[in-house]
């Protein structure tokens, strides 16, 4: 309160109020607190409810924490010297520390290294992080790698004995300049091969297993050089290029392999764990092998045992990949699966009858986008057909002069024309060939075609016929795909650039 001063006049007392001095305001703050510490809390209303007071800490516990299904239990560390009761009441002595005490006792030494291992070589979250096929992916990935990694010694020392390095006639200049040759040729091999585009995407199941191929034919090619060292340029020149072609395959087709087994956003850490367990496995294939090549082994019995094992691993490895997509080969699979039964199989079985090596010179029976003159053989043929597929955005038929049914795409095609297409032409082949199966039974085909020279009128009615099966199983055939699990909406059917003009058919 401010001080109060007297004053007198005549014969009248009057009070008067000074204000205080200013005061600094750091002053003041402490002074209210300090008032509202000694003021007593006020007296309870009787009936009115009681005040609920915060419920004491546990002695000295503070939380629980778990990590990785352990659990830790957090308590006060008391300071030595130091008693209970802090400033203001505090229940946390003056001091203290916080102290980690585990709940569940330590695991024993093997359990640690495993631990510390499977942090390496398994995704956080395994296994519901990723795919149930992941893991026999991985093992057979790593037996692969185990088999490459000990074939890289042998190729390595031989491909240093064939060009030069132990003879001591030889400049290090000229061995300096074949190497480099021979890698020149492999970059230019990759980089011409990078020109195969979607194929990558489309069929890369089997590009990564012809890669393989690929990659024991250089390394085959590469040790050959031991017994004709004056070739020693040409030879590894070719064999760096396919083995560049092999790795360039490898390396495009490795993350829509991871992509396929990572559940949720972690494509990232499944591709590191996935190329970790592949370098803990060719470390492991390398020193193998050096111990091996110390008895100076036969080159040709230790190539083909190897070379057996890294294909055997390689064809394994690619086989048990499972993908949700349609590419040409797990969509013919599909098709005549439901053609024949009614039934499309699921991912797993889709994935497992899929081909893995197709061959160049292989007969493909269904050609989707091809060019006009490839599917009509004559004119008449064509305007027959053309009425049977008015409605739709594409055309089918069949070309018996090359035994092969071709699927013609409009401009107004969508993916989903596409893949109606490709179901049609499959439709039709299964026509075709039913009709080549009866005819074969009463006569011998080679003789019957051979007088008769088919034209494509020949099979108009069994165009005409798929049409009707197509119009009333297509949607049937879309939903049980969608139920097993197959991505319908985009295909990797790889069909050709060539499209109709509608304007020009009218």
């Amino acid at each position: 309160m401010a001080p109060t001063v007297g004053l007198k006049r005549s014969g009248t007392t009057q009070t008067i109020a000074v204000p205080p001095p200013p005061q600094d305001a750091r002053f003041a703050v402490r002074e209210a607190v300090r008032s509202t510490i000694a003021t007593p809390p006020p007296a309870e209303a009787p009936g009115a409810p009681a005040r609920v007071a915060p419920a004491p800490a546990l002695e000295g516990f503070l939380c629980l924490e778990e990590v990785d299904g352990r659990r830790w239990k957090y308590v006060v560390d008391e300071a030595p010297g130091k008693g209970k009761g802090g400033r203001g009441g505090s229940a946390v002595p003056l001091g203290a520390s916080v102290r980690a005490v585990p709940l569940q006792s330590p695991l024993p030494p093997a359990e640690e290294i495993m631990a510390f291992v499977r942090s390496y070589v398994v995704p956080e979250g395994f296994p519901d992080s990723v795919t149930p096929s992941y893991v026999p992916y991985m093992t057979w990935r790593a037996l692969k790698h185990f088999f490459g990694g000990a074939m890289g010694v042998f190729t390595t020392r031989t491909l240093l004995s064939s060009v030069g390095v132990s003879q001591s006639k030889v400049t290090p200049g000229a061995i300096a300049i074949n190497w480099i040759l021979k890698d020149g040729a492999g970059r230019v091999g990759k980089m011409l091969f990078a020109r195969q585009g979607k194929k990558f995407d489309n069929d890369l199941k089997q590009l990564r297993f012809s890669s393989d191929l690929l990659l024991e034919i250089g390394a085959g090619i590469e040790l050959a050089t031991a017994a004709f060292p004056q070739f020693f340029l040409p030879m590894a020149c070719v064999a760096n290029v396919v083995k560049n072609v092999a790795a360039v395959t490898s390396t495009s087709t490795r993350t829509p392999i991871y992509k396929a087994y990572a559940r949720g956003e972690n494509i990232g850490d499944v591709t590191a764990k996935g190329e970790s367990v592949g370098n803990i496995a060719d470390l492991l294939g390398t020193g193998l092998s050096i111990y091996i090549t110390k008895r100076n082994p036969s080159l040709v019995t230790s190539f083909a045992l190897l070379s057996c094992g890294y294909l055997m691993s390689s064809y394994q490895e690619v086989r048990s990949v499972v993908l949700n997509t349609l590419n040409r080969a797990r969509f013919t699979v599909a098709v005549d699966s439901f053609i024949k039964t009614g039934y499309v199989p699921s991912l797993k079985e889709g994935n497992s009858q899929e081909t893995l090596f197709i061959h160049p010179w292989r007969h493909e029976p269904v050609a989707i986008g091809s060019r006009f003159g490839e599917a009509f053989q004559e004119p008449v043929s064509f305007v027959a057909t053309r009425p049977l597929f008015e409605d739709e955005r594409y055309m089918v038929t069949y070309n018996p002069t090359k035994d092969k049914v071709y699927a013609l795409l409009k401009d107004q095609a969508k993916p989903d024309d596409v893949l109606k297409a490709a179901f049609h032409a499959h439709v039709l082949l299964h026509f075709i060939n039913a009709s080549h199966a009866r005819k074969r039974m009463n006569t011998n085909r080679s003789d019957h075609y051979a007088n008769l020279h088919p034209r494509n009128m020949d099979f108009l009615a069994h165009i005409a016929e798929s049409c009707k099966l197509v119009s009333a199983s297509y949607g049937t055939f879309k939903k049980k795909a969608r139920e097993q699990g197959w991505i319908m909406s985009e295909s990797l059917l790889n069909p050709g650039k060539a499209r109709l003009c509608v304007r020009g058919l009218q």
